[in-house]
């Protein structure tokens, strides 16, 4: 029994080879594509109706919602590289209904590069919104002697990222994979039922895990309180001094 796509080779010329993880990724990017063109396309037209309209802003809007539940009050720049994340980890586990298809996330190094992708936006976000001097300012405080402790958070929770997201779909196919070898006519249904679920959850905590981190990097509330703690500690200590 297969535990990760990567074990299976499609092709492979010398050194050069594509796995099923590469396949299956590249498969789900094109079907992702091809019917986020077509939506949009509809859209365009004027022939944006019914389903072609309701289900895409259902979709974004419960993205949306999620971001702003998070923190981050204006979703709408976080949205398409945690939305992107999300239907993509979502997709990955509802085609696993397909015969033969492993999803992708279930793979070491699919997981491994979407953490990796989340360790990017952190920062890029944390200093599109605070700046750049801010943003380091973070790191440092409340003394600088916290510079190494922040740093091995950052990386070390991107570590745990990858290896929850991989831990929990890898051993999700492993318990439906043994229960069906064990009972093949009984539980298959059931079995597949339980596998969209779990994999649907772990997209969900994915997607989570990482708006809270670029909320974090992102919030400037910490800032401003402090900022005005001290402006409001020092009208106390010199009232007539600002108030002239």
């Amino acid at each position: 029994m297969r535990l990760s796509p990567d074990q299976l080779i499609l092709w492979q010329h010398g050194v050069l080879k594509i796995n099923a993880t590469l396949a299956f990724t590249w498969g789900i990017m094109l079907v992702m594509t091809v019917t986020a063109i077509l939506v949009t396309r509809a859209l365009d037209d004027g022939k944006g109706t019914g389903p072609w309209r309701n289900l895409p802003e259902i979709i974004v809007l419960a993205i949306e919602k999620q971001i702003t539940d998070v923190g981050l009050a204006a979703p709408r720049p976080y949205l398409p590289f945690l939305g992107t994340i999300f239907l993509f980890t979502a997709v990955s586990s509802l085609c696993t209904v397909f015969p033969g298809f492993q999803a992708p996330t279930a793979s070491r190094s699919t997981t491994t590069a979407l953490a990796l992708c989340v360790f990017v936006a952190v920062p890029v976000y944390g200093i599109r919104k605070k700046g750049f001097p801010a943003y380091l300012r973070s790191y440092v405080k409340p003394t600088f002697l916290m510079l190494p402790f922040n740093v091995l958070s950052e990386i070390s929770r991107t570590v745990a990222l990858g290896v929850r997201l991989f831990g929990n779909m890898m051993s999700g196919a492993m318990i439906i994979g043994i229960l069906l070898s064990v009972t093949p006519f009984l539980f298959p249904i059931v079995m597949t039922a339980l596998g969209l679920l779990t994999g649907m959850i772990q997209a969900y905590i994915f997607f989570i895990l990482a708006t809270v981190y670029i909320a974090a990097a992102a919030s400037v509330k910490a800032d401003r309180r402090q900022t005005e703690g001290h402006e409001t500690e020092t009208e106390q200590e010199h009232p007539w001094t600002l108030r002239h």
